[in-house]
């Protein structure tokens, strides 16, 4: 196959994906369509719910293994939509549609370079993921998947980073936090209006600055999003509820963050959960390096993917542009993805650790 056959292939196949719903936990046609083309393709890939996997050749456990990453699924469409969000357009080097920058140019630009590596023996073992449920963090995502692999060197995730490379990704955790009270009668004395013990913690969480700043995602940082409370105008709330979204850099835990919250706020606080880490991979990585040194230049990302849940080396590059993902008439250039394929192919094909 020549290159123009794999990039044909590429965005007939995103084309199709994008005309097909595959909001978060209803991926399933996405996926059979997925699995019927890697079938096509030669490939005997693997199925866990509406994730799918498929190894280049018998894994060699002599060989480091390479993991080529991207999701299947999407949020859902906006109110700033004025197009059709499953119609992919008649423009020739614009492919619109929900998920057709999130990640679908990644997910079809890593499956073609898949088939081109699989074609020759490579210095390493090969394997490809499209992954579900990516969006929301899900538990029958890569969470579910990860453990039925084989053990995994490094990762490659194709969000959409303008083929730079992100080597530092931010992390997340989500708290609830409910202030108490004591409710009353406006009128008389004795009350506790928990709005205003809220918005004590919240002055400290506004005011408090992390220590620890990285070079690439600055510092650790905690955002109030959400805030409810009372019932009517005349009686004090016993409770006001608020959410603080966190972001951390590579420097803090989640859970470190989480004590110093309990240590400082009055309000009583419950993590979401702890499992979406801050990660990072060394600039000194082989195959990092060799990015590098083809004029990829690595950065800081501040958004979330399946990185977060990845216990080895990964880093994220893929076509697209970051600012178009979760955006009304979302789209991705052809020619983004055909640069993405020479990219990969250039990047992985013959490349020794």
């Amino acid at each position: 196959m020549s290159h123009i056959d794999y990039l044909q292939d590429a965005v007939s196949l995103l084309k199709k994906l994008v005309a097909i719903p595959s909001i978060s936990k209803e991926e399933k046609r996405a996926a059979d369509l997925l699995q019927t083309t890697l079938i096509e393709y030669g490939f005997k890939p693997f199925r866990e719910g509406n994730n799918l996997w498929a190894i280049s050749k018998d894994i060699d456990p002599e060989k480091p293994t390479l993991l080529l990453n991207a999701h299947i699924d999407t949020v859902k469409a906006g109110e700033s939509w004025k197009r059709d969000p499953y119609s992919v357009g008649d423009d020739l080097d614009i492919v619109y549609g929900l998920g057709s920058n999130d990640c679908g140019g990644g997910l079809v630009a890593l499956l073609q370079v898949f088939r081109y590596l699989s074609l020759s023996p490579q210095a390493y073992n090969v394997i490809y993921l499209a992954s579900a449920e990516e969006e929301i963090s899900g538990a029958n995502g890569i969470k579910k998947v990860l453990p039925k692999l084989p053990k995994i060197d490094i990762a490659i995730v194709g969000e959409p980073t303008s083929m730079q490379i992100a080597v530092s990704e931010r992390g997340l955790m989500v708290v609830d936090a409910i202030a108490k009270g004591i409710s009353s009668h406006v009128a008389n004395e004795g009350g506790k209006n928990a709005i205003y013990v809220a918005m004590d913690d919240i002055q400290w969480i506004r005011n408090y600055h992390f220590k620890r700043k990285s070079e690439l995602l600055g510092p650790t940082k905690m955002t109030v999003t959400l805030i409810n409370a009372g019932t009517q105008h005349n009686v004090l709330p016993a409770e006001c509820h608020f959410t603080i979204d966190v972001r951390t850099n590579e420097y803090y835990t989640n859970e470190e963050v989480f004590d110093i919250l309990c240590h400082n706020l009055k309000s009583e606080l419950k993590a979401r959960s702890f499992h979406l880490r801050s990660s990072k991979i060394s600039l000194d990585n082989p195959l990092v390096r060799h990015c590098i040194e083809m004029g990829i230049k690595p950065y800081g990302s501040s958004t979330l993917s399946d990185q977060a849940l990845m216990m080895f080396p990964s880093f994220k590059l893929g076509p697209g542009d970051t600012s178009r993902s979760h955006q009304g008439d979302e789209y991705i250039k052809v020619s983004e993805i055909d640069d993405a394929i020479k990219t990969y192919i250039k990047l992985l094909d013959g490349f020794k650790w």
